[in-house]
């Protein structure tokens, strides 16, 4: 059950994120974490949905390792494999069209439903071997890629496309043909490596372990990785390529300090965000109430609520954009990389809009996710639900 209301947790917060980005009236202007701009709103309002990606894929293993319980290996890596390949399928088709409204799709998003594809293909690959070769894949990426930092900082460095496909990816954009190309966010290694590590964590929510034990574990790994993150960032030199400074005030200088680097997900970022989410499984796993059972919703029903809060924040921005009295040519004329945006840098809301706006749109999904929640409960023969 603490699986469900964090990921639903996550999930709620992850439409925070996409709200200021079609509504906050610097959204596409500045940087919400640049400390020379931002206020502590602002940056707070990114910073926590910093939280949502990776605890999602994180979550994705322990999910695949409680699968593993009722399925064979080959029946596992069977479905891992076809699941992935269908993710994939459903970033480039159905959720790049969410982002661009462009039919003729000239411009690919690949993001986090992406990399959770390609990383179900590759894991369902690997589980033919041992827990343990999977933990230490899973070790060397997340605690290694960022050795990759001092490659990359290298002033030849030209990144190519494979490059940016397995490791840099920072909104990198590359050609792929004619008019037709693609974004990377994610970049496969650390998130393969993030989901491996959720995998071989997944043995922790098993019989084997006592609620207590798997407290008590959980707490330590989670308290270590906040450690290991207090103790790399003082010394500042490896697991965030870019390095914290003394600011004009102290708290800016602590702001600083806890800026983490999501693209690609440092070390330090992967530090943070999961050491707070195992603490988080700890403490969710003792309570029960009314809260917890409503965003277990969204948490259930998770790829879905993925798919509608996109195309439902996208609509609610085209629909503002006419009401403030812009034109059909002024769409057009602000399209950039073929992109549907429907928005005018230095227009938008404040962040109480953006609050507002982000309260509407968890209203408007809660009854379709409920819908879709007790469809699925009521409906577990149907073999193609397990894909949604």
């Amino acid at each position: 059950m603490s699986i469900d209301i964090l990921r639903g947790i996550v999930m709620v917060i992850m439409a925070l994120d996409h709200v200021r980005d079609y509504f906050h009236i610097t959204s596409w202007t500045d940087d919400p974490l640049n400390l020379e701009t931002t206020t502590p709103a602002l940056f707070f309002t990114r910073y926590i949905t910093h939280f949502c990606a990776p605890t999602f894929v994180f979550l994705s293993g322990v999910s695949i390792y409680l699968q593993s319980l009722r399925k064979t290996k080959s029946e596992l890596s069977v479905f891992l494999i076809k699941r992935g390949l269908w993710l994939m399928f459903v970033e480039v088709v159905i959720i790049s069209f969410a982002w661009s409204y462009n039919p003729n799709y000239n411009f690919f998003f690949l993001q986090v439903i992406w990399v959770i594809g390609v990383s179900m293909v590759l894991l369902g690959v690997l589980i033919h071997t041992s827990y343990k070769f999977i933990l230490a894949i899973g070790l060397l990426f997340v605690l290694g890629h960022n050795l990759l930092d001092f490659v990359e900082a290298a002033k030849d460095y030209k990144p190519t496309f494979l490059w940016d496909l397995l490791h840099h990816g920072n909104f990198a954009v590359h050609n792929l043909w004619g008019s037709h190309s693609a974004i990377l966010f994610y970049p496969i290694i650390p998130w393969f490596g993030l989901m491996m590590l959720g995998y071989c964590s997944g043995i922790f929510f098993t019989s084997k372990y006592s609620k207590e034990q798997r407290a008590k574990i959980i707490t330590r790994i989670g308290g270590g990785l906040l450690l290991l993150f207090v103790a790399l960032r003082f010394i500042n030199v490896y697991g965030n390529p870019i390095v914290w400074s003394v600011q004009k005030t102290n708290f800016y200088t602590f702001l600083s300090f806890i800026n983490i680097h999501k693209y690609p997900p440092s070390l330090m970022y992967m530090c943070v965000t999961i050491g707070i989410a195992l603490l988080s499984l700890v403490l969710l796993e003792r309570v029960e109430n009314s809260f917890t059972r409503t965003i277990s919703i969204f948490g259930r029903t998770a790829f879905f609520y993925y798919i509608l809060h996109l195309y439902l924040i996208h609509l609610l921005a085209t629909l503002n954009f006419y009401f403030n009295g812009h034109s059909v040519k002024e769409s057009i004329d602000n399209i950039q990389n073929y992109v549907w945006y429907f928005n005018i840098p230095g227009e938008g809301y404040g962040l109480p809009g953006v609050y507002l706006i982000w309260i509407v749109v968890i209203l408007i999904l809660f009854p379709l996710c409920k819908w879709y929640d007790n469809y699925k409960q009521s409906h577990k023969e149907k073999w193609w639900l397990s894909y949604l």
